[in-house]
C-alpha cells in the first residue's frame, strides 16, 4: 500500500507538495498485450525516477504479454472488468475506483486511450485527484462519430491532455479539443537494446529464412488499417525485381476473432505466389533479435500515432518505408532515413522497397542516419525526463487555488458506441 507522502493543505481542493516526496503516480491502461501504447508504458515505467515516483497500474482487462514483466517489478495491478462502459455495472466499477484514488491518496492518474479516458477520467476528478491526465495516442481511425464525442466530453474532466505527435494534437484541436490543455511529448526507447551485434544463423533456421537472402519486414498488429494488404501487393511486385527476397510480418493480435484476418492475409499470400516467401512469425518478444535479419522496414499505415515500430526499425540501423500519416513525417527523414509514400499505394511502396535492397549504398547510409535521428530526437532518456518534468510541473499548478476552480464543467457522459470491442483500441 502507498504510503502518504504528500501534505493535504487545510483549504479544501488545494494539495501542497513537498518536493522531497515521492510522488503516488497510478497509470490506466485497456491491457497489457504487445502494442505501441503498451511498449510505451513499459519503456516510460522502466525509465522513471523510483526514488521520486511511486507507481501502480490499473487496467480494465489484466491480462496480456508484458503483464509478466510487471510483475515481476513487483508493481501491483488492479483490474476493473467491465463488458462496457455504461450501465450498473460499469458505475459500480468506476465508483470501485474512485473509493481506491481516494483511499490511496494518489497524487497523479494517468489514463491511455479511449476506454481508460471514458471509464477512469471521470472517477478520477470524482476523487478529488489532485491531477488527472489524459492520454491520446492516434487520430481517432477506430472510433466511432458517438465514441469521439464520448472521449471529447471524457477528456473535460482532465487537466491536461498528453499525446505523442503533432498530428495527433492537430487531430484533436480540429476536433474540438482546447490546444491550452495538450501537451506533445514524442516516443522515446533505449538505444542500446538495439546495439547490432549481427545476425543470428539458428534464427533463419527458425523461420525458415534461406542464408543470405535480403529479409523485408512489417512489424505491427495484423489490422486492416496497418495496411498489411498493401504490404503483400507490394512484397509481390517487389519479388518480381529482387529474385531471392523474402518478407517477415512480425505480429498478430492475439484474440480469437482475428484469427479468421490473419488466414484472409495467408490466403493473398498465396494467391499472389508469396506462400514460401512470406512468414507469419505472431506475436514476438525478441525483437532487436529479429531485426537483425532485416534489410528494409515496412509500415504501410492507413491511419498512425508516432509508431514505436518504426522508432525500434531506426534503432537498429535499418532504413525504412513507411506512408505519409499521422505522425510518421515527424519520425522519417524522406531521402535520408528512408522514404515516405503516399498510403494505399502498393505501386509507391513496392518501388520504394526494391530501391533499397538495389542499392547497397543508399541502404547503409539511410540505416546509418536513422540510427542517428533516434539518438538524437527519440532517446529514451529524452522521454522519460519530459515526463517527469511535465508531472511536475502538473502537481507545481495544482498547488494553486485557482488551477483546482479552472476545469471545465461537468457535462454530462455520454453513452459511448458499444460497436467498438475493447481488443480493437488503437494501441
Amino acid at each position: 500500500m502507498w504510503r502518504s507522502d504528500v501534505a493535504r493543505d487545510a483549504r479544501p481542493g488545494v494539495t501542497s507538495v513537498d518536493p522531497s516526496a515521492r510522488v503516488r503516480l497510478l497509470t490506466f491502461t485497456t491491457l497489457f498485450a504487445i502494442g505501441g501504447t503498451e511498449r510505451h508504458l513499459m519503456n516510460l515505467t522502466e525509465g522513471l525516477d523510483h526514488a521520486r515516483f511511486d507507481l501502480e497500474f490499473a487496467c480494465l482487462r489484466r491480462q496480456g504479454e508484458f503483464l509478466d514483466a510487471i510483475k515481476a517489478r513487483g508493481l501491483p495491478v488492479r483490474e476493473y472488468p467491465v463488458t462496457n462502459l455504461y450501465g450498473p455495472r460499469a458505475l459500480a466499477q468506476e465508483l470501485r475506483f474512485a473509493r481506491a484514488l481516494k483511499r490511496w491518496r494518489v497524487d497523479i492518474v494517468h489514463t491511455y486511450n479511449f476506454y481508460p479516458n471514458v471509464f477512469a477520467l471521470p472517477a478520477a476528478r470524482l476523487a478529488g485527484t489532485p491531477v488527472v491526465i489524459a492520454s491520446i495516442r492516434d487520430t481517432g481511425p477506430y472510433l466511432t462519430p458517438r465514441q469521439r464525442v464520448a472521449q471529447r466530453v471524457a477528456c473535460r474532466f482532465a487537466h491536461h491532455v498528453l499525446v505523442n505527435a503533432d498530428a495527433v494534437r492537430r487531430w484533436l484541436v480540429e476536433d474540438g479539443y482546447s490546444p491550452a490543455n495538450i501537451t506533445v511529448i514524442r516516443n522515446g526507447l533505449d538505444l542500446t537494446r538495439f546495439t547490432i551485434h549481427g545476425e543470428d544463423p539458428s534464427l533463419r533456421r527458425e523461420l525458415g529464412l534461406p542464408p543470405g537472402a535480403p529479409v523485408v519486414a512489417m512489424l505491427s498488429r495484423l489490422d486492416r488499417l496497418k495496411g498489411v494488404e498493401d504490404f503483400l501487393d507490394a512484397a509481390a511486385r517487389v519479388a518480381a525485381r529482387v529474385g531471392h527476397v523474402h518478407f517477415l510480418i512480425i505480429g498478430d493480435k492475439g484474440f480469437a476473432d482475428r484469427a479468421e484476418y490473419r488466414r484472409e492475409l495467408e490466403a493473398r499470400a498465396a494467391r499472389l505466389g508469396l506462400a514460401r516467401r512470406v512468414v507469419f512469425t505472431g506475436f514476438r518478444m525478441d525483437v532487436p533479435r529479429l531485426l537483425a535479419l532485416v534489410a528494409v522496414s515496412v509500415l504501410p499505415s492507413l491511419s498512425e500515432g508516432l509508431s514505436n515500430t518504426l522508432l525500434e526499425s531506426m534503432a537498429a540501423g535499418i532504413p525504412v518505408v513507411a506512408t505519409r500519416v499521422g505522425g510518421n513525417p515527424e519520425v522519417v527523414e524522406h531521402g535520408a532515413t528512408g522514404w515516405l509514400v503516399p498510403p494505399h499505394d502498393p505501386e509507391a511502396l513496392g518501388e520504394a522497397i526494391a530501391s533499397i535492397l538495389q542499392d547497397p549504398s543508399q541502404a547503409k547510409s539511410f540505416g546509418r542516419r536513422a540510427r542517428e535521428r533516434v539518438a538524437e530526437q527519440f532517446s529514451l532518456e529524452r522521454m522519460v525526463r519530459e515526463t517527469e518534468r511535465f508531472y511536475e510541473r502538473a502537481l507545481l499548478q495544482a498547488r494553486r487555488p485557482e488551477a483546482a476552480r479552472a476545469v471545465h464543467r461537468p457535462v454530462r457522459k455520454e453513452q459511448p458506441d458499444a460497436s467498438l470491442s475493447i481488443e480493437q483500441e488503437e494501441s
